[in-house]
């Protein structure tokens, strides 16, 4: 979800949003002051910290347990069940904030889906999530690969014609007559001749009428004046009735044969219409018309054509009332006609689209009620209650949010306690909300969220030890450092409070984060430091708008750039060296961000802009900066490069190399031998390529380019010489490297100081990065693997101090703990990281210390998760197989 809700208190003067209003309306480039002396109160005016929201996700207090049981229902039920799972386990991994698993779930669950309707709903929901995505279907149209994974459905190819429609009639005579052959239809002043037979096949009705007991069956003029067919329809009927297919039909009278065919049950007529009608639906106003038709008429294949224009043109057909009020309006009979039996999916993707647009309307309510009342199972119901319940609570229905709350959490769903506690507090129940969380806590196995929400019923000491048991317990939550930071803020404590925030910077980019410590910097008239955040800021969202909403930060970022320097084209690219070399990542998207305003080339800037979002774990925000860098290429091989590491980092591999081999055709340049060499080391599992690695860096090596890039090549050269056992050559690059500031260098060369056997070398070289890089958690994490043992812990326990992130660390002190036969502490270490993080190796070395222990319940649920994770690891693959086998 993209949006989260807000905060709700009751305390508001306690939680106002950050007030610029005091230095925003001044003159332009007169910003207000702080004394040298600055009382607390001033500086609190810029630092205060909302209460985090209560989020709308499904959280679990064993996420672990219900995705192992999820994996188990997999296995055992029928094939049709199987996308509402895949749907529970995306929710599941939402709550998590796994986004790539996210969309693994989707995509599966897709994959699995038993009815057209699912593989719309499903197909819609991963278009949707892969927004701004688009380009990449575009380019590999150029690689004559297929590039609409997710493209439209062919309606009438999967619903097809019912065989069991009969469509034959036998003849019949009366009173021993045989009755006429033919039969003329009067419509006013008109009159169809047609076959009697033909038409009598049509339907039951037509064929009693026609040759049963009915008067018409002696007569040869019959009327038909008052049935609401024009002469035209019926022309067209007589025709089908002879030919079975309807040709050149307008839309207008498709429809008056479907009502007309309808009434006089013609399956295969109406049948046809629908089909026929279905293949003309192509805008949302089609779809509008059409839908209406298609619910009254009961025809699915129509109904299912519409949903698919609406659910492809998701988010936009949601602003549109027509569309909202064909979802909300429909009964019972409609919705089996419109999305047959998974309402449940549907309405609860719209209403994932609905909160993202704006979480409090009136719209967004009524789905999720809707999804409440689809909801066929408790973990459905659990959803559907908190989702609206943490509507209700954001628009201030404070009565109907409690019920629903209490809903959730009779049907399971712990996390919806939160709700009720600040529910409570906003009633002025403080007590009572602390001791609904004292009780959580003491009943079950504690979490963070559970520290930090009781955090905001108590105060001074008891309130920080709260937030520090929660930081403990899950590092991810960025409220407890945000509150850290700025009590010693207000304290006057500036650098133990950079150094709070900070700690979540080096591992977490929250935005929310850097807006705070941007403040920080403005309170200390820092000005350089706060462009620079809000700079960064503006890089990852480019509409970001800070204290809560009301202010964009690009309005933020001309004010405050009235008080600092302005850089040439040169202190920029000085700037970029330096801080790139330091590893000051978020420092270096600043610089990047001010020379883009320049008339420096854009394509270069946007491509090192993607770089360092990658390495910053910014994907999508990296892939948008790739798109622009292909837009603002200034030549046709420039662009052929951009257009290759855009298919490369979304998987296409083969079709990156073709790029930079039809780059290299036109022009040899430094990045398309670097992405050919790149993608080939990747991809490539034979061992021979590595000469032809070489070569391509050589080349890439000998062309123009600078020194940030030059030291890449370098560095990666070394690499691949390392693999080969060139130590010398590798050496060589690696020292080439460092003598151009690729500060990186150092970690290959204490790589060949210790193949060489100088593990005190490679020690040394590691402290040199250590001591040379801002972000230096990696550093510490090699630099483990060339001490003993002592010193490897206390470098682990550093990483995990300055990246909680990472898993080696954990991994490593639960082996050793393990080799000192301390089986439950190490299994204790590695659940501390699984809480908060859902990792494949975690989950894989858990179930080993598991069976090793003769747990074979837990574990066969932790390879459940574990697969739950990544299906397709063999390793994991082969110890669940052991491991069930000796299931009781």
């Amino acid at each position: 979800m993209r949006t989260f809700f807000p905060s709700e208190s009751g305390k508001e003067s306690q939680l106002n949003a950050l007030n610029p209003q005091s230095w925003l309306q001044v003159e332009r480039g007169k910003l207000p002051k702080l004394p040298s002396n600055s009382s607390s109160s001033s500086i609190e005016s810029l630092i205060k910290v909302p209460e985090p929201p209560v989020l709308p996700f499904f959280k679990p207090v064993d996420y672990v347990e219900v995705l192992a049981q999820i994996h188990e229902e997999l296995e055992l039920c029928p094939p049709e069940e199987q996308s509402n799972l895949y749907l529970l386990q995306f929710q599941v991994f939402r709550g998590l904030g796994e986004v790539k698993l996210m969309r693994r779930s989707l995509r599966a669950a897709w994959q699995k889906a038993s009815s057209i309707h699912e593989k719309l709903i499903f197909g819609a929901w991963l278009k949707y999530e892969k927004q701004g995505e688009e380009h990449i279907s575009d380019l590999l149209v150029t690689c004559d690969k297929c590039a609409h994974e997710f493209g439209p459905v062919d309606i009438l190819t999967e619903l097809p014609i019912d065989a069991t429609v009969s469509s034959t009639h036998e003849n019949i005579s009366m009173n021993g007559n045989q009755i006429s052959r033919n039969v003329s239809f009067r419509i006013e002043d008109e009159k169809i001749d047609c076959d009697r037979q033909k038409i009598s096949s049509l339907s039951a009705p037509f064929h009693a009428m026609l040759n049963g007991c009915f008067s018409e069956s002696l007569r040869e003029d019959i009327d038909l004046s008052q049935n609401n067919i024009t002469a035209s329809g019926m022309r067209t009927i007589n025709e089908f009735s002879m030919t079975g297919s309807l040709n050149e039909v307008p839309t207008h009278l498709l429809l008056e044969i479907l009502v007309f065919a309808n009434k006089f049950c013609c399956e295969k007529l109406k049948d046809a219409c629908d089909r026929k009608l279905a293949s003309l639906v192509s805008s949302r106003e089609d779809a509008v018309e059409l839908m209406e038709y298609a619910l009254e008429e009961n025809c699915p294949v129509l109904a299912a054509s519409c949903l698919q224009v609406f659910l492809n043109d998701l988010p936009d057909c949601l602003n549109d009332s027509r569309v909202v009020e064909i979802f909300r309006g429909a009964d019972k009979q409609q919705r089996l006609i419109m999305v047959g039996l998974a309402s449940f999916s549907l309405y609860c993707l719209l209403s994932e689209v609905c909160m993202n647009l704006d979480p409090q309307s009136d719209k967004t309510a009524c789905f999720l009620e809707r999804l409440v009342d689809f909801s066929e199972n408790d973990r459905q119901r659990m959803l559907a209650f908190h989702q609206l319940g943490c509507l209700r609570l954001f628009r201030k229905e404070y009565d109907e949010a409690k019920r629903l709350f209490e809903a959730a959490l009779n049907a399971g769903h712990i996390y919806s306690v939160a709700g009720l506690a600040r529910l409570s507090y906003i009633k002025g129940h403080k007590l009572w909300s602390y001791e609904k969380m004292s009780s959580v806590i003491c009943s079950l196995t504690p979490l963070g969220w559970m520290y930090q929400e009781r955090s905001l019923y108590c105060e001074g000491a008891k309130r920080w030890e709260n937030l520090e048991k929660a930081s403990e317990l899950d590092p991810t939550l960025t409220y407890p450092y945000m509150y850290r930071a700025a009590t010693l803020m207000r304290k006057q404590n500036v650098q133990a409070a950079l150094a709070e925030i900070n700690r979540v910077l080096g591992f977490k980019l929250a935005l929310e984060c850097l807006e705070l410590r941007f403040c920080f910097y403005l309170a200390l008239e820092d000005y350089q430091s706060a462009i620079c955040d809000v700079q960064a800021i503006l890089t990852l969202s480019p509409d970001y708008r800070m204290f809560e909403g009301r202010v964009a930060a690009s309005q933020l970022r001309t004010l405050v750039r009235e008080h600092v320097e302005n850089w040439t084209t040169a202190d920029c690219w000085l700037q970029l060296y330096d801080r790139w070399s330091s590893v000051d990542d978020i420092g270096s998207l600043s610089v990047i961000y001010q020379m883009l305003e320049s008339d420096a080339a854009k394509g270069v800037l946007y491509f090192r802009q993607s770089l360092l979002l990658l390495r910053l774990n910014c994907p999508e925000a990296a892939m948008r900066s790739l798109q622009l860098a292909r837009q603002h290429a200034s030549s046709e091989h420039e662009k052929l490069v951009y257009e290759g590491w855009i298919l490369y980092d979304t998987g296409h591999c083969e079709e990156g190399l073709s790029k930079a081999e039809e780059s290299i055709e036109i022009k040899r340049s430094f990045e398309a031998f670097f992405l050919k060499a790149y993608a080939l080391a990747d991809s490539s599992q034979d061992p021979s390529c590595s000469s032809t690695v070489v070569s391509l860096l050589e080349d890439a090596l000998k062309c123009p380019s600078d020194r940030l890039r030059k030291g890449q090549a370098l560095n990666n050269l070394g690499s691949v010489y390392v693999d080969c056992a060139k130590l010398d050559l590798a050496a060589d690059c690696y020292i080439n490297a460092l003598k151009i500031r690729h500060t990186r260098a150092h970690q290959g060369l204490a790589r060949v100081h210790f193949l060489r056997n100088d593990k005190a070398a490679a020690y040394d070289e590691m402290t040199k990065l250590i001591e040379n890089a801002r972000n230096n958690a990696s550093a510490y994490e090699k630099r483990s693997e060339y001490c003993d043992r002592e010193l490897t812990k206390t470098d682990l326990e550093m990483v995990t101090r300055l990246d909680p992130l990472r898993v080696y660390p954990y991994r490593y002190r639960a082996a050793v703990l393990m080799d000192s036969h301390k089986e439950q502490e190490a299994i204790a270490e590695l659940s501390r990281a699984i809480a908060f993080k859902a990792d494949l190796h975690l989950l894989h070395l858990r179930a080993a210390f598991h069976e090793h222990t003769g747990d074979v319940m837990g574990a066969l649920r932790d390879c459940r998760a574990a697969l739950s994770v990544d299906p397709n690891h063999q390793e994991m693959l082969e110890l669940h197989s052991r491991v069930n086998s000796h299931e009781p």
